[in-house]
Protein backbone atom coordinates (compact mmCIF):
# COMPACT_ATOMS: atom_id res chain seq x y z
CA UNK A 1 0.00 0.00 0.00
CA UNK A 2 0.98 3.53 -0.61
CA UNK A 3 -0.32 5.32 2.13
CA UNK A 4 -1.29 8.83 1.95
CA UNK A 5 0.43 11.22 4.84
CA UNK A 6 -1.41 14.36 3.87
CA UNK A 7 -4.64 14.98 2.15
CA UNK A 8 -6.30 18.95 1.25
CA UNK A 9 -9.86 19.32 -0.33
CA UNK A 10 -9.30 22.53 -2.58
CA UNK A 11 -11.54 24.40 -4.71
CA UNK A 12 -14.48 23.46 -2.79
CA UNK A 13 -14.35 20.43 -2.36
CA UNK A 14 -13.68 19.61 -6.16
CA UNK A 15 -9.63 19.36 -6.58
CA UNK A 16 -8.23 16.93 -3.92
CA UNK A 17 -4.44 16.84 -2.90
CA UNK A 18 -2.85 13.75 -1.83
CA UNK A 19 0.83 13.55 -0.73
CA UNK A 20 1.98 9.95 -1.06
CA UNK A 21 4.88 7.65 0.18
CA UNK A 22 6.54 6.54 -2.35
CA UNK A 23 10.49 6.89 -1.59
CA UNK A 24 11.47 4.96 -4.79
CA UNK A 25 9.31 6.88 -7.07
CA UNK A 26 10.33 10.41 -5.33
CA UNK A 27 14.03 9.66 -5.67
CA UNK A 28 13.73 9.51 -9.06
CA UNK A 29 10.64 11.52 -10.44
CA UNK A 30 11.73 14.75 -12.70
CA UNK A 31 9.67 17.67 -13.74
CA UNK A 32 7.03 16.60 -16.29
CA UNK A 33 6.75 13.05 -15.45
CA UNK A 34 3.88 11.26 -14.44
CA UNK A 35 2.58 7.95 -12.44
CA UNK A 36 -0.58 5.77 -12.68
CA UNK A 37 -2.76 4.76 -9.74
CA UNK A 38 -4.87 2.14 -8.98
CA UNK A 39 -7.15 2.75 -5.64
CA UNK A 40 -8.11 -1.27 -5.21
CA UNK A 41 -8.60 -4.16 -6.50
CA UNK A 42 -11.77 -2.95 -8.50
CA UNK A 43 -10.21 0.19 -9.49
CA UNK A 44 -9.24 1.36 -12.69
CA UNK A 45 -5.29 2.72 -13.74
CA UNK A 46 -4.98 6.43 -13.75
CA UNK A 47 -2.22 8.54 -15.12
CA UNK A 48 -1.78 11.96 -13.19
CA UNK A 49 1.47 13.99 -13.47
CA UNK A 50 3.27 14.60 -10.31
CA UNK A 51 2.68 18.52 -8.65
CA UNK A 52 5.71 17.79 -6.29
CA UNK A 53 7.88 15.48 -5.01
CA UNK A 54 10.09 15.32 -1.56
CA UNK A 55 13.12 12.71 -2.25
CA UNK A 56 13.92 13.42 1.61
CA UNK A 57 10.22 12.28 3.14
CA UNK A 58 10.11 9.75 0.15
CA UNK A 59 6.83 11.25 -0.75
CA UNK A 60 4.75 12.66 -3.91
CA UNK A 61 2.06 14.69 -4.05
CA UNK A 62 -0.68 14.72 -6.55
CA UNK A 63 -4.15 16.87 -7.42
CA UNK A 64 -6.65 15.79 -9.08
CA UNK A 65 -10.07 17.47 -10.25
CA UNK A 66 -13.34 14.52 -9.18
CA UNK A 67 -14.89 14.28 -12.55
CA UNK A 68 -15.33 10.44 -13.14
CA UNK A 69 -16.34 7.59 -10.79
CA UNK A 70 -12.13 6.18 -10.41
CA UNK A 71 -11.41 9.96 -8.78
CA UNK A 72 -14.12 9.60 -6.81
CA UNK A 73 -13.43 7.15 -5.51
CA UNK A 74 -9.59 8.20 -5.23
CA UNK A 75 -11.72 10.61 -3.13
CA UNK A 76 -13.13 8.52 -0.65
CA UNK A 77 -9.68 7.61 0.52
CA UNK A 78 -8.45 8.69 3.70
CA UNK A 79 -5.47 10.17 5.44
CA UNK A 80 -3.33 6.98 6.65
CA UNK A 81 -5.15 4.55 4.19
CA UNK A 82 -3.40 4.59 0.70
CA UNK A 83 -3.15 3.28 -2.69
CA UNK A 84 -2.87 -0.28 -3.80
CA UNK A 85 -0.42 0.37 -6.69
CA UNK A 86 1.56 3.29 -7.80
CA UNK A 87 3.79 3.21 -10.63
CA UNK A 88 6.26 5.48 -12.20
CA UNK A 89 7.89 7.77 -13.02
CA UNK A 90 6.72 7.66 -16.65
CA UNK A 91 6.79 9.69 -19.46
CA UNK A 92 9.82 11.76 -20.59
CA UNK A 93 10.32 14.80 -18.16
CA UNK A 94 10.77 18.20 -19.20
CA UNK A 95 13.69 19.75 -21.34
CA UNK A 96 15.33 22.54 -19.21
CA UNK A 97 17.24 25.24 -19.92
CA UNK A 98 18.31 28.67 -19.65
CA UNK A 99 16.65 30.00 -22.54
CA UNK A 100 15.69 33.84 -20.87
CA UNK A 101 12.17 34.69 -21.13
CA UNK A 102 10.19 32.40 -20.11
CA UNK A 103 6.12 31.76 -20.04
CA UNK A 104 4.21 29.32 -18.26
CA UNK A 105 0.27 29.19 -18.44
CA UNK A 106 -1.60 27.05 -16.50
CA UNK A 107 -5.40 26.52 -16.26
CA UNK A 108 -7.62 24.36 -13.80
CA UNK A 109 -5.95 21.31 -12.12
CA UNK A 110 -3.19 22.17 -15.18
CA UNK A 111 -1.31 24.37 -12.36
CA UNK A 112 -0.32 21.52 -10.50
CA UNK A 113 1.31 19.65 -13.36
CA UNK A 114 2.60 23.23 -13.99
CA UNK A 115 4.24 23.86 -10.26
CA UNK A 116 7.50 21.89 -10.65
CA UNK A 117 8.26 23.19 -14.35
CA UNK A 118 7.60 26.65 -13.33
CA UNK A 119 9.85 26.34 -10.21
CA UNK A 120 12.55 24.24 -11.93
CA UNK A 121 12.44 26.70 -15.04
CA UNK A 122 13.24 29.43 -12.49
CA UNK A 123 15.99 27.67 -10.28
CA UNK A 124 18.54 27.29 -13.24
CA UNK A 125 18.10 31.53 -14.04
CA UNK A 126 15.34 32.01 -16.24
CA UNK A 127 13.06 35.18 -16.17
CA UNK A 128 9.57 33.11 -15.41
CA UNK A 129 5.98 34.82 -15.81
CA UNK A 130 3.86 32.62 -14.73
CA UNK A 131 -0.17 33.38 -15.74
CA UNK A 132 -2.57 30.96 -14.13
CA UNK A 133 -6.71 30.79 -14.62
CA UNK A 134 -9.74 29.21 -13.25
CA UNK A 135 -13.88 29.74 -13.93
CA UNK A 136 -13.79 31.07 -11.05
CA UNK A 137 -12.18 32.58 -7.72
CA UNK A 138 -13.13 29.81 -5.84
CA UNK A 139 -11.72 27.27 -7.94
CA UNK A 140 -8.13 28.85 -8.32
CA UNK A 141 -5.46 26.48 -7.07
CA UNK A 142 -1.80 26.77 -5.58
CA UNK A 143 -1.55 30.93 -6.38
CA UNK A 144 1.14 30.86 -3.28
CA UNK A 145 3.17 28.11 -4.42
CA UNK A 146 3.09 29.61 -7.84
CA UNK A 147 3.99 33.29 -7.14
CA UNK A 148 6.69 31.77 -5.28
CA UNK A 149 8.12 29.46 -8.32
CA UNK A 150 7.83 32.43 -11.05
CA UNK A 151 9.60 35.87 -11.16
CA UNK A 152 5.91 37.56 -12.29
CA UNK A 153 2.46 35.77 -12.11
CA UNK A 154 -0.62 37.04 -13.54
CA UNK A 155 -3.99 35.70 -12.05
CA UNK A 156 -7.14 35.34 -14.24
CA UNK A 157 -10.46 34.06 -13.97
CA UNK A 158 -13.45 33.83 -16.61
CA UNK A 159 -16.10 35.61 -14.43
CA UNK A 160 -13.78 38.00 -13.22
CA UNK A 161 -14.06 37.32 -9.22
CA UNK A 162 -10.61 37.21 -9.08
CA UNK A 163 -7.14 38.94 -10.87
CA UNK A 164 -7.89 39.62 -14.23
CA UNK A 165 -11.57 39.68 -16.06
CA UNK A 166 -10.94 37.42 -19.15
CA UNK A 167 -8.71 34.42 -20.18
CA UNK A 168 -5.16 32.86 -20.29
CA UNK A 169 -4.46 33.77 -23.97
CA UNK A 170 -5.76 37.82 -23.13
CA UNK A 171 -2.57 38.42 -20.50
CA UNK A 172 -0.28 36.19 -22.81
CA UNK A 173 -1.19 38.15 -25.77
CA UNK A 174 0.11 41.02 -23.98
CA UNK A 175 3.01 39.51 -22.54
CA UNK A 176 3.78 38.41 -26.14
CA UNK A 177 3.49 41.76 -27.43
CA UNK A 178 6.62 43.15 -25.09
CA UNK A 179 8.47 40.77 -26.94
CA UNK A 180 11.61 38.81 -26.20
CA UNK A 181 9.61 35.80 -25.27
CA UNK A 182 11.66 32.38 -26.09
CA UNK A 183 9.59 29.91 -24.87
CA UNK A 184 5.64 29.21 -23.49
CA UNK A 185 4.79 26.21 -21.54
CA UNK A 186 1.31 25.44 -21.63
CA UNK A 187 -1.07 23.03 -19.42
CA UNK A 188 -4.67 22.86 -18.49
CA UNK A 189 -7.68 21.96 -20.83
CA UNK A 190 -7.56 20.90 -24.14
CA UNK A 191 -9.18 24.13 -25.32
CA UNK A 192 -6.86 26.03 -23.63
CA UNK A 193 -3.64 24.64 -24.66
CA UNK A 194 -5.19 25.20 -28.29
CA UNK A 195 -5.54 28.81 -28.11
CA UNK A 196 -2.57 29.13 -26.51
CA UNK A 197 -0.87 27.41 -29.40
CA UNK A 198 -2.98 28.83 -32.31
CA UNK A 199 -1.66 32.56 -30.07
CA UNK A 200 1.88 31.82 -30.16
CA UNK A 201 2.35 30.30 -33.44
CA UNK A 202 1.79 34.10 -34.67
CA UNK A 203 4.51 35.34 -32.84
CA UNK A 204 7.12 32.24 -34.00
CA UNK A 205 7.44 31.57 -29.77
CA UNK A 206 8.07 27.76 -29.19
CA UNK A 207 5.41 26.28 -27.20
CA UNK A 208 5.53 23.11 -24.82
CA UNK A 209 2.23 21.71 -24.05
CA UNK A 210 1.17 18.61 -21.70
CA UNK A 211 -1.39 16.23 -23.19
CA UNK A 212 -4.04 13.81 -21.09
CA UNK A 213 -5.38 11.15 -23.76
CA UNK A 214 -6.96 7.89 -22.47
CA UNK A 215 -4.35 5.53 -21.28
CA UNK A 216 -4.05 2.59 -20.56
CA UNK A 217 -0.50 0.87 -19.26
CA UNK A 218 1.50 3.87 -19.70
CA UNK A 219 4.69 1.84 -21.27
CA UNK A 220 3.80 2.29 -24.80
CA UNK A 221 2.13 -0.97 -25.12
CA UNK A 222 -1.73 -0.70 -25.70
CA UNK A 223 -1.21 1.96 -28.10
CA UNK A 224 -3.98 3.59 -26.28
CA UNK A 225 -2.70 7.03 -25.62
CA UNK A 226 -1.80 7.52 -29.28
CA UNK A 227 -1.68 11.40 -30.68
CA UNK A 228 -0.60 12.74 -34.00
CA UNK A 229 1.94 15.44 -33.62
CA UNK A 230 3.52 16.54 -36.73
CA UNK A 231 1.95 14.32 -38.94
CA UNK A 232 3.12 11.40 -37.31
CA UNK A 233 1.43 9.26 -34.67
CA UNK A 234 3.15 8.91 -31.15
CA UNK A 235 2.80 7.73 -27.80
CA UNK A 236 1.61 10.38 -24.87
CA UNK A 237 3.19 7.55 -22.21
CA UNK A 238 6.03 7.16 -23.81
CA UNK A 239 6.76 9.81 -26.30
CA UNK A 240 5.32 12.52 -23.97
CA UNK A 241 3.36 13.95 -21.97
CA UNK A 242 4.71 17.03 -23.43
CA UNK A 243 4.80 17.85 -27.49
CA UNK A 244 4.93 20.80 -29.85
CA UNK A 245 1.80 22.58 -29.03
CA UNK A 246 2.25 23.51 -32.96
CA UNK A 247 2.23 20.44 -34.29
CA UNK A 248 -0.28 18.57 -32.17
CA UNK A 249 -3.90 17.61 -34.16
CA UNK A 250 -5.88 18.56 -31.43
CA UNK A 251 -9.03 18.46 -33.14
CA UNK A 252 -8.11 14.45 -32.88
CA UNK A 253 -7.21 14.48 -29.66
CA UNK A 254 -10.20 16.34 -28.21
CA UNK A 255 -12.25 14.24 -30.40
CA UNK A 256 -10.81 10.69 -28.83
CA UNK A 257 -11.09 12.15 -25.23
CA UNK A 258 -14.65 12.46 -26.34
CA UNK A 259 -15.13 8.72 -26.77
CA UNK A 260 -16.78 7.04 -23.84
CA UNK A 261 -18.21 10.52 -22.08
CA UNK A 262 -21.56 8.60 -21.71
CA UNK A 263 -19.95 5.39 -20.60
CA UNK A 264 -18.54 7.03 -18.45
CA UNK A 265 -20.95 9.45 -16.89
CA UNK A 266 -23.29 6.45 -16.76
CA UNK A 267 -20.97 4.73 -14.69
CA UNK A 268 -19.98 7.65 -11.97
CA UNK A 269 -24.06 8.00 -11.55
CA UNK A 270 -23.83 4.58 -10.80
CA UNK A 271 -20.95 5.03 -8.61
CA UNK A 272 -22.42 7.64 -6.78
CA UNK A 273 -26.20 6.24 -6.13
CA UNK A 274 -24.22 3.14 -4.71
CA UNK A 275 -21.93 5.16 -2.36
CA UNK A 276 -25.18 7.61 -1.03
CA UNK A 277 -27.51 4.05 -0.78
CA UNK A 278 -24.25 3.21 1.48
Amino acid sequence: MFKIVKREEMAEGTVILNEIEAPLIAKKAKPGQFVILKANEEGERIPLTMADTDPEKGTITIIYMVVGKSTALFKTLKEGEGFQDVIGPLGKPTHLEKVGKVVCVGGGTGVAVLHPITRALKQIGNDVTCIIGARTKDLLILESQMKAASNDLRVCTDDGSYGHHGFVTDVLKSVLEGGDVKLVVAIGPVPMMRAVSNLTRGYGVKTLVSLNPIMIDGTGMCGGCRVTVGGKTKFACVDGPEFDGHEVNFDELMMRLQAYCEEEKACYEDFCTLRDAS
